[in-house]
Order: structure tokens, then C-alpha cells, then sequence
């Protein structure tokens, strides 16, 4: 994992040799437009970024993000990056100069690149869209995409980046009662009648049970790393209006 202070972004190793970037609120604040800025001048600043710190002279794609399964496939920059965003919450292409954006402030932003068929993915991963349903939720359904497209399940590497870490993530019983018994080893007891939630290794064994085995955990947790990152349960426990995200990206170039 190298990191790069200028642009406050973090890589993956996993991905060594694809543009890509996991963003942090210096960035985000910066150049993207978060913290309270409309629409237009955040999808504004997120061009101008992905040009300028992932792949120069790239067309960002950034879905209008629901938490659900749902995968779009991308083969053109869409004609109004600010309005024009179909809904989803994951994008795959084989399509050269385009930029893959996600925003996350505490899910997982999850990036994929298999490098010998030309295919990438991102995927915002909360634990509604990981989780999914009957079909399956966006992560497999991300990896079926990729591999439409020419991608194999032996050679997709995935990078989890800065997500809520399973000490920072309380939750009640109703909420553990989501998920399957073979998914309780991802909940810890916490106080009283609370639990603990491990979304980063949640995620992971999902993308291990798919046959993915490049996984790159960074293991940043957004809530305790405020000075870094956005996060949507430390500004609902200080009261705060807004709460920002963060932005990752991957390119073909």
C-alpha cells in the first residue's frame, strides 16, 4: 500500500499497475466539491480530480448510488455526468479512458481490475448491497458483469478500501437477525444486547466464496480516522448536518 500526501489517495497493491485511487477528505473537500456544495459543483470537482490524479484527460462515471445490487455496464461517458447518472451501485467496463467512481463514507468502496482481459469494476458495498438478495448482492454481481466482459474469476484482483471497522460498528440484535447463521462469525458481542459488525471481512468472504483470491484489504476505518475520511455514524454522533464522502476510482487506460 503506497500513499500519495498531495492528493491524499491511497492504492492498493493488489492493483499495482491500474490507475486507480482511494480518496480521503483532503481531496474531497478540495477538489471534489463535498461539504455542502450542490450536485453540480460536486460531479464538477470529481472530473476534474479524476483527470488530473487517476488517469489524465479521463471521462469520470459515477452512478447515482441506491444501495442496492445493481451493476451498470459502461461503455461510453454518459452525456450529463451531473444529471444524467442512471441508479446503481456498481459500474464494470472494458472501455479504455473511462473513470469508475464510487463515493462511500463509511461502506466499502471496492475496486476490481483483472489486467490480462482489460476489465475493471467499483462497487459501493454497504451491508444492504452486499448482502443483496435471492439473485445475489452487488459484489457477485459485479464479478458477473466482469466476466461478460472477458474477465476470470482466478485472475481479478479486488481491493477493499476505507470502510467502518467492525470496533466502530454497533448494531442490535434486529439488525444481525439480516443476515444468515453461517454469518455470525462476522458478529462480535458487544455491550449489553449490541453487536459488532465486520463489514470489511463480511465483504471478503463473499468475494473468497466467488473464487476471487486477490484480496486487498487496507483496513482504514473511516469512523476512527477523522482527520482522513468521511463517515456517516461519526457525524450522526456528533450531531453534525453533514457528513461528506469520500470518492474511489479506477481507469483503463
Amino acid at each position: 500500500m503506497a500513499e500519495e500526501a498531495a492528493f491524499d489517495v491511497v492504492r492498493a497493491a493488489s492493483l499495482d499497475g491500474v490507475a486507480h485511487g482511494f480518496f480521503g477528505h483532503k481531496a474531497s473537500a478540495h477538489q471534489f466539491g463535498y461539504g455542502g456544495e450542490g450536485d453540480e459543483a460536486v460531479i464538477g470537482g470529481m472530473r476534474a480530480a479524476a483527470a488530473d490524479a487517476v488517469l489524465a484527460g479521463g471521462a469520470l462515471v459515477a452512478p447515482h448510488q441506491v444501495h442496492s445490487p445493481d451493476v451498470i455496464m459502461v461503455t461510453e461517458a454518459w452525456s450529463d455526468v451531473a444529471t444524467g447518472r442512471p441508479e446503481g451501485d456498481a459500474l464494470v467496463t472494458a472501455t479504455p479512458g473511462l473513470v469508475l467512481g464510487i463515493v462511500t463514507a463509511d461502506c466499502a468502496p471496492v475496486l476490481f481490475a483483472d489486467v490480462e482481459a482489460g476489465v475493471i469494476g467499483a462497487a459501493h458495498a454497504g451491508w444492504r448491497g452486499a448482502r443483496g438478495n435471492e439473485q445475489g448482492g452487488v459484489l457477485e454481481n459485479t464479478l458477473e458483469a466482469m466476466v461478460s466482459l472477458g474477465a476470470s474469476l482466478e485472475r481479478i484482483a479486488a481491493a477493499i478500501g476505507p470502510t467502518i471497522a467492525q470496533a466502530s460498528y454497533e448494531v442490535d440484535d434486529p439488525f444481525r437477525q439480516q443476515f444468515t447463521t453461517d454469518d455470525a462469525r462476522f458478529f462480535a458481542q458487544g455491550d449489553g444486547e449490541k453487536w459488532q459488525f465486520d463489514l470489511p471481512a463480511y465483504i471478503g468472504s463473499r468475494l473468497t466464496q466467488r473464487g476471487v483470491a486477490q484480496i486487498d484489504d487496507l483496513a482504514l476505518d473511516t469512523y476512527t480516522l477523522e482527520n482522513k475520511y468521511y463517515s456517516y455514524r461519526r457525524a450522526t454522533h456528533h450531531r453534525q448536518p453533514n457528513y461528506g464522502r469520500q470518492i474511489s476510482m479506477i481507469a483503463l487506460s
